[in-house]
Order: structure tokens, then C-alpha cells, then sequence
């Protein structure tokens, strides 16, 4: 059996994350284009088209299947892989794309299986397999939005989750219902029970302001979730930067700045 590379690893920083990755000579890692930050020299860089692990089919059907999927999550058609192709152990670093934590995942221990958000991957040692994962279910495939179609990490090597704000892992117990927003969820263990439910009363429909459906997880399982989905930040910043008050420019809409903390007149 082929087994994931070993990698070692630390994470550095608070609100804006970074992972440095340690190689031995002849490991690779994986990651996202767009992640990667710093490396040493003697470490090489190639492009590889889809994620390069060795459960992948690499006939030309498989391959264009695999990039098709890809394409379906949402994702880039290629992975880069990093090589330490020198003597003696080497670094390379990627860094998270937005405010949030970097979830380290040793798949060896949790069932060699994690459902997680299509934007969540960051990094992985090669050999673990980058996919899609559909929802079966069909108030899932209807209704599922940011949670339908998610990506699917599976291998017994180290993968990296990056998710916005802060993060919460919580262990749920066999038949344990979890009711949650579907852009909250960073990712699961491949053991959970993922459904959608629909909020229900006219009230919440018309007024509650947090959407028709929210996602339902049952345990066993691991859940880790984020306090600020990189949607819901995009959102509201393109709220404010697009919203202009009626009166601006007369005496009430400076002092309105004002108490919003805009000092400007």
C-alpha cells in the first residue's frame, strides 16, 4: 500500500495564518494556486493537473473527469506541487487568503475522509486525493447553496483547512443533531449525517433575515466550524461600499458620519 508523504508542520501568526511546511529530501506538497507564500531555495516547483495522488485515474479519461469535477467545485483545473529535490530538510510556507484560522487535518486519525467547504482547502502532502463530494439527498441538491456541492479530502497524510473568523471543533455523539447557517460549516468527518431543513413560519420567511434553510448534521462525528464565511464578509463589504447616504454633503449627514465613526465632513 502506498502510503501519503509525512510532512511536519507549524503554523504561525493570529488573525492572518500561515503554515510552514517542513520536507524531507524527495517529499511534495500540494497546494491551491494563489496559496503559496515563501520556500526555500532547493525546493521545485511544477504544475501538476489535478492533485497529483496516486489514487487519482491517470488515464486521459480520468484525468479530464477529474478536472471536470474541479471545475463543477468551482476550483482551479490544476494543483502545484512543492519538492524538496535537495539535501537535507527544507520549508515551504503558504498563507491564508483572508482573516481566519488554519485547521491542521491528519486524516490518518479521523477515517481518512473530510467533507469540507468548496473554498476551504489549502494545502496537503501528496497522495491525499482533492475531490467533490455531492449531496445525495434531494432538499440537499435543491436547497443546499454554499453546502451542495463540497470538496472531499481523503488519504492517511496531513491536509490544511482554512476557515474565516474563529474556528469551533465539537465532537458529536452518536445520534447528536447539530442544526446550523450551511456558510458556517468548514468541514466534517466523513461519518456525519449532512441533510437541509427548511426554517419554517411566515415570520422567519418574510423577516428573519438569515435565510430560507439551514443545514442539519448528525453525529458521530467531528464538526469544525467558522464564525465568518467568506461570503457573508464579502457581502457586507460590498454593502458598505456601495451604500451613499440621501443627505450626504449637508450638515445632518456629517454629523451621521460622524457617529459612524467616519470623521470625515
Amino acid at each position: 500500500m502506498i502510503r501519503n508523504h509525512e510532512i511536519d508542520y507549524r503554523i504561525f501568526g493570529e488573525e492572518m495564518q500561515y503554515v510552514e511546511v517542513e520536507l524531507d529530501p524527495g517529499e511534495t506538497a500540494i497546494a491551491e494556486p494563489g496559496a503559496f507564500m515563501m520556500m526555500d531555495e532547493g525546493i521545485q516547483m511544477a504544475t501538476l493537473f489535478g492533485d497529483g495522488s496516486q489514487q487519482q485515474d491517470n488515464s486521459i479519461l480520468g484525468k479530464l473527469l477529474s478536472a471536470g469535477k474541479r471545475l463543477l467545485v468551482g476550483e482551479n483545473l490544476f494543483m502545484t506541487a512543492f519538492t524538496n529535490a535537495d539535501q537535507g530538510k527544507k520549508h515551504v510556507s503558504f498563507a491564508s487568503p483572508y482573516p481566519g484560522k488554519i485547521v491542521p487535518l491528519d486524516l490518518s486519525s479521523l477515517g481518512g475522509r473530510i467533507i469540507c467547504q468548496k473554498d476551504a482547502f489549502l494545502c496537503a502532502a501528496k497522495g491525499v486525493s482533492i475531490g467533490i463530494e455531492f449531496q445525495r439527498r434531494l432538499g440537499t441538491g435543491l436547497f443546499g447553496g454554499e453546502g451542495f456541492i463540497m470538496e472531499k479530502l481523503e488519504g492517511d497524510g496531513m491536509a490544511f483547512m482554512h476557515a474565516g473568523g474563529h474556528v469551533l471543533e465539537r465532537m458529536l455523539q452518536p445520534g447528536e443533531l447539530l442544526k446550523i447557517d450551511t456558510g458556517c460549516i468548514v468541514g466534517f468527518t466523513g461519518t456525519i449525517d449532512y441533510d437541509i431543513q427548511f426554517v419554517g413560519g411566515i415570520k422567519n420567511t418574510l423577516f428573519g433575515g438569515e435565510g430560507l434553510f439551514y443545514a442539519t448534521l448528525r453525529g458521530p462525528g467531528k464538526v469544525w466550524i467558522q464564525t465568518l464565511p467568506i461570503s457573508r464578509l464579502a457581502g457586507r463589504i460590498l454593502a458598505y461600499g456601495t451604500y451613499q447616504r440621501k443627505e450626504e454633503g449637508s450638515i445632518l449627514g456629517g454629523i451621521g458620519n460622524l457617529l459612524d465613526g467616519d470623521g470625515r465632513f
